[in-house]
């Protein structure tokens, strides 16, 4: 007796949902977690246990990860794999363009500006450099390097209503603004509105 079930074939691939974790190679897990923990906010919600695992092979070292998760059915947004064969890491450390990492950042999105705020605050009190820091046409971001050379962008969405009748024109919008000292802490607010009517 078979428990497949009579599903018609679809014509296209299926849409997704969204992204629902990313699972990064890493040099040393423990200055990994104590970036991802004390200075990005991650909390730590589970680890492989040591042993044999897939095709006989000994499990790595792994860690998952996760933002807020009240409410949320995830089970963690990403997982840290301590790798031994990684290549060496980037010696110029991170940039937008032009780093020799395969992966150029990851995005974390904190829940609004007066967050976002605080957390770059508290990331300049713990001398954190901030590599770039830019108003996009849907968020405004501050970029860091974590400890295997991979950029990390920290985030807060704009209205939704202000950029998605035109989001080209919001991708392709970039205000460069100061990523050091009390400047860095300033947040504009009169921002352009893409693909919305002007009154």
């Amino acid at each position: 007796m078979s428990n497949k079930e009579d599903i018609a074939v679809p014509t296209a691939a299926v849409t997704p949902s969204g992204m629902n974790h990313l699972v990064v190679n890493v040099y040393n897990m423990e200055e990994t977690h104590r970036f991802w923990t004390e200075i990005i906010g991650l909390k730590l919600v589970g680890k492989l246990n040591p042993g044999i695992g897939y095709k006989g092979q000994q499990k790595p070292k792994m860690q998952f990860y996760s933002g807020h998760d009240e409410g949320r059915r995830r089970h963690h947004d990403i997982a840290f794999v301590e790798n031994p064969k990684l290549p060496p890491k980037p010696a110029e450390g991170w940039s937008m363009y032009g780093s020799p990492t395969s992966i150029n950042h990851i995005a974390i999105e904190l829940p609004d500006r007066e967050s976002w705020l605080k957390q770059l605050a508290f990331m300049q009190s713990r001398g954190v450099k901030f590599s770039r820091k830019i108003d996009h046409g849907m968020s405004h971001s501050v970029y860091v390097n974590d400890p295997n050379g991979y950029g990390v962008e920290l985030l807060y969405e704009l209205p939704r209503e202000d950029w998605e009748n035109d989001i080209d024109a919001a991708l392709n919008y970039a205000k460069e603004r100061p990523a050091e000292g009390p400047e860095a802490l300033i947040d504009e607010v009169d921002m352009p509105k893409f693909g919305v009517p002007r009154s």
